[in-house]
């Protein structure tokens, strides 16, 4: 491969590479819808491990 040939391949690998990643930046509205569910299924369970604790801790008082 001459040298001409390599600085072509290489600046189009460099420009391929970041055309990727500023793809990758832009969210689009389902990564969106996506991200949102996740954030909920999180909060819904952190709240329930929460309740959870607190029956725990009633049952425990009841016992005693």
């Amino acid at each position: 491969m001459n040298a001409g040939l390599k600085k072509r391949a290489a600046v189009l690998g460099v420009l391929m590479m970041t055309g990727g990643l500023a793809a990758c930046e832009e969210q689009g509205p389902a990564e969106k819808a996506g991200e949102s569910i996740d954030e909920s299924m999180e909060q819904a369970g952190e709240n329930i491990e929460e309740m959870g604790n607190e029956l725990q801790e009633s049952a425990e008082q009841a016992a005693e």
